[in-house]
């Protein structure tokens, strides 16, 4: 099998494309065909050595993506050789075949092809977290949605404006402007430097928004706070890209409250696995939600995926194709 290792933290240099004996299946578990696997900012904090440290090197990248059931282990019921399955979360994706628990797995509809799946999984299921269990968006609210050119944010918006809430999508450069407007943002504010704040409190009436969506790292967090309106809800993630200062508590402004949600909370159980990817699939067939992919990249060219993520030049889902 081929695979994209890395020996030891680092820059994308570090990244090897290299062979490996084929792996073998335990109990419980399935060994699956990639077709298509997603690239995400979680893979870069691996490459960095800032998530799991607990696993040996090398370490094969990626968790992420889709493809066919080449064999099953020992218990498993429910898959079928050559079934279409996908994934959220399964260490080693970066590579053609990958061993994966049967419970992390969900079948794919006919009308889901395999790179929409693996384009949709994490920034899918991460989307639904934050807008209908972190904090379920209702009508008339206002969300600010950073980074709303990338594909999260494209998701995230979808999602927001279909449970009927206005989205203020903030972007790095004006060339993402049509893509987020086209994913449904109301209005779009282009910034590099966290000045955007007092811009998103005029547009949504003088009384900021009611919930912030901020993967954007330590420069934009106190712009998101003071986006706010009283009681508003801040969800901070991306922990990639640094943590923000120390908060006293009792200096938080205007009632306000600040929560990092994880989408593993969402699909704590096979179960919620299963019925939150459903519902994304759901949105898909119907034409209510678009997976836009940004660019695909053969399996060999996976470093070259990480420096266009990293230069934050890149748009919707970025995808490696074995």
């Amino acid at each position: 099998m081929r695979v994209v290792n890395i020996a030891h933290p680092g820059g994308a240099e570090v990244m090897e494309y290299l062979d490996r004996p084929d792996p073998e299946i335990g109990v419980g578990q399935v060994l699956v065909g990639v077709t298509a696997a997603g690239v995400n900012f979680m893979d870069i904090g691996v490459r960095q050595g800032n998530f799991w440290r607990e696993i040996p090197y090398p370490k094969t990248l990626g968790v992420e993506g889709a493809g066919r059931v080449l064999a099953l282990g020992a218990g498993v019921q429910g898959f079928a050789l050559g079934q279409r399955v996908a994934w959220v979360y399964a260490p080693g994706s970066y590579a053609d075949k990958v061993v994966i628990p049967a419970a992390s797995l969900v079948p794919l509809p006919d009308g889901i092809d395999d790179r929409t799946a693996a384009a949709l999984m994490m920034q899918g299921l991460t989307a639904s977290h934050f807008a209908t269990d972190f904090y379920p968006v209702q009508t008339g609210d206002i969300a600010l949605v950073h980074a709303a050119a990338g594909g999260l944010g494209l998701l995230l918006t979808q999602i927001i404006k279909l449970r009927g809430g206005t989205v203020i999508g903030r972007v790095s450069s004006s060339d993402k402007v049509a893509a987020a407007k086209e994913a449904g943002a109301d209005h779009v504010i282009v910034d590099r430097d966290g000045g955007f704040a007092e811009e998103a409190i005029r547009v949504s009436g003088g009384e900021g928004v009611h919930v912030v969506y901020d993967g954007s790292g330590p420069t934009t967090f106190q712009g998101s706070l003071n986006a706010l309106r009283t009681s508003g809800t801040l969800a901070w993630f991306g922990p990639v890209l640094g943590a923000p200062a120390p908060i006293d508590i009792m200096s938080l402004p205007k009632s306000i409250k600040i929560g990092y949600p994880s989408f593993a909370h969402h699909i704590r159980t096979p179960e919620l696995l299963l019925s939150r990817s459903t519902q994304l699939f759901d949105w898909v067939l119907k034409g209510q939600l678009q997976v836009r992919i940004g660019r695909e990249y053969r399996l060999e060219d996976a470093a070259q995926a990480h420096a266009d993520m990293e230069s934050r030049a890149s748009t919707g889902k970025l995808l490696l194709i074995p």
